[in-house]
């Protein structure tokens, strides 16, 4: 490590760019040591085999064409096929153990990221969007993978090799062997330029493929509003301009990647020139022995390939080490607090939930642009204002007002998406901040106005609420959601699986799933947030029905904008810019005729 660290110094300038790459090698070197060390064995026979074969030229033909020893001929073939039959076998071997350790790197990178993914906040999640974090899954760790087989392959086969071969060409002679110092600092300086371009260009291409898988699954997911508006043109147009930017990109990456061939053609030719003319000069008017310019050609020749491959390297380092810092972005976002089981465990004793002069506001979100800095995408002044109020516990609480007054934000501070700016949240009197996030939502029923169903079956959607639940116990949850008969319908029943972002069910097939998964989950505490605003009277009746099942009992805090269906509620909190305007029961609000309430009633009633 020490001797790579160093040589990886004539290549990385940057300390930041030796800073990750130690990084990586420290998280990934150590686990594989026993493979490394076989395939770095495998590469260093085969780089002493290039060698050996450029110095056998000289004894075939001092000693066969020149000395007519067809005995010797016998035994130079002999080895020969020996030695290219060894390295054969250490070539297939190598290059299997480096699959399989690149192949396992990924699966572990990506089993990290996705790990550390789900434990970031909520806000990280609304300025990043989902394409760029598949990326980041997918394509960067594949660079992490590329960069360490770039430097094992590099340092250990090529340059290695180019060694043997220097040494081979200076022990035939040393006197010619210096062309070698001449042109060899001339290919790195300028391959040194085109590194630097290329790490600029990298990032952007990155991130502009990343626009471009973005925008073609935002049109998949929304084509039923792409075809209603007729907007196929202007998509159209949009993907068109984001493809030709990444194929420029891509393109000019490849123009600078190519140029390090044409410099080491040229500069091998003249090198090859030089010294077929003083070879041959020595050779006719000096009596150089032609098997030693034989062995010096052949080493020479066998050179140029490793010499080109490290001339090269540079440039597919930079590019490798754009996907790993883009790879150690993401690892070392700040993860949401509580969810690493720090803080107090939550203690639930009925589920009482009381705001105590709340403010909040969500902090500016920002999204690195194609030049890898960050850019604001938004701000947004205080959405909470001073906020007090109490859910009684085993009561209904309905939340109503104007869209955009903060009802969905105080649902999602109760279940500490969002930390509270100032006062503060309680539950039973245990102050939230302090909670562990994970035993907190335990105790948290959530069914959200767009239900979210995941990959797999119905079966194993509803178990998601609470793993160790019986297969009797998911049934009766169904049938008090009023799902069971509508699952039994379904070719599968249970182990019927659903489309694409549940598609294949309608929209109250959905929302009684995600109520089922809400029964299942069996907590204190419940959040409904507009559960069915967006359903017809037919699946807003069957809904409803399993609401009311749902919430006795329950400490229940309801988002409506129908007004019909939280007339029952124990208690109604008026929420408008951010402030609590009115509170109490729907005939007391009702008996105020200046009160929002009263006018968000009428509303609804014309």
């Amino acid at each position: 490590m020490f001797l790579i660290n160093k040589l990886l110094g004539l290549f990385l300038k940057s300390s930041e760019d030796l800073a990750i790459f130690k990084r990586m090698a420290g998280e990934n070197f150590s686990l594989y040591k026993r493979d490394y060390a076989i395939a770095i064995v495998c590469l260093l026979i085969t780089a002493g085999i290039t060698a050996y074969s450029a110095w056998l030229m000289g004894p075939i033909v001092k000693d066969v064409f020149y000395g007519n020893n067809f005995s010797q001929a016998l035994n130079l073939s002999l080895t020969v096929v020996v030695i290219f039959l060894v390295k054969g076998y250490v070539t297939y071997k190598q290059t299997t153990i480096l699959q399989r350790i690149g192949n396992n790197i990924v699966a572990r990178y990506q089993r990290r990221l996705f790990d550390h993914m789900l434990k970031l906040d909520v806000g990280f999640f609304t300025s990043t969007h989902s394409v760029t974090l598949i990326s980041r899954l997918n394509q960067n760790i594949g660079g992490v993978r590329n960069l360490l087989n770039t430097v094992i392959l590099g340092y250990v086969r090529d340059m290695v090799t180019l060694i043997g071969l220097i040494a081979v060409m200076i022990f035939r002679d040393p006197l010619m062997s210096a062309v070698i110092f001449i042109v060899g600092p001339i290919a790195l300086i300028i391959v040194a330029g085109y590194a630097r371009r290329v790490r600029k260009i990298a990032r952007q291409e990155i991130q502009i493929s990343a626009q471009v898988a973005t925008s073609m699954q935002e049109a998949a997911h929304g084509i039923t509003v792409v075809k209603a508006f007729t907007l196929e043109d202007q998509l159209n147009s949009k993907l068109g301009g984001l493809t030709e930017e990444a194929e420029r990109r891509a393109n000019k990456i490849a123009r600078i990647t190519a140029r390090t061939s044409p410099l080491m053609e040229t500069l091998a030719g003249f090198a090859i020139a030089a010294v077929i003319a003083y070879g041959g000069w020595r050779v006719i008017h000096h009596g150089y022995e032609p098997s030693d310019l034989t062995s010096f050609m052949t080493a020479l020749l066998l050179a140029y390939e490793p010499a080109k491959k490290l001339a090269r390297m540079r440039v597919a380092l930079e590019r490798s080490l754009v996907n790993a810092r883009m790879i150690y972005e993401l690892v070392d976002a700040p993860i949401s607090h509580g969810v690493d089981n720090a803080g107090a465990k939550f203690v639930p004793a009925g589920g009482e939930i009381v705001f105590d002069d709340v403010t909040f506001s969500y902090s500016t979100q920002s999204l690195p642009d194609v030049e890898g800095n960050d850019v604001p995408i938004a701000t947004s002044p205080p959405v909470i204002h001073n906020m007090s109020f109490t859910a009684k516990r085993g009561q209904t609480t309905a939340l109503v007002g104007p869209s955009g007054g903060g009802k969905s934000t105080i649902v999602s501070l109760i279940q500490r998406f969002y930390t509270a700016d100032s006062g503060t949240v309680k539950i039973d009197g245990q102050d939230i901040a302090e909670l562990n996030v994970r035993s907190l939502r335990d105790h948290i029923g959530y069914v959200s106005q767009s239900p979210i169903l995941f990959q797999g079956t119905i079966r194993e959607n509803l178990r998601y609420a609470r793993p160790d639940a019986t297969d009797e116990e998911i049934i009766e949850a169904a049938r008090n959601a009023q799902a069971h008969d509508f699952i039994m319908e379904l070719p599968h029943g249970y182990e019927s699986h659903l489309g694409e972002n549940a598609t294949n069910l309608s929209g109250g097939q959905r929302q009684r799933i995600s109520i089922a998964r809400a029964i299942l989950r069996n907590a204190p505490i419940l959040l409904l947030d507009e559960a069915t605003s967006a359903l017809d009277n037919k699946s807003e009746a069957s809904v409803q029905k399993a609401l009311d099942t749902l919430m006795v009992n329950r400490t229940t805090i309801v988002i409506a904008h129908r007004l019909s269906t939280i007339s029952n509620a124990n208690k109604i909190i008026v929420v408008d810019n951010g402030r609590v305007v009115d509170q109490g029961s729907h005939k007391q609000l009702m008996k105020r005729s200046k009160s929002v309430y009263a006018d968000l009633q009428k509303l609804t009633e014309n």
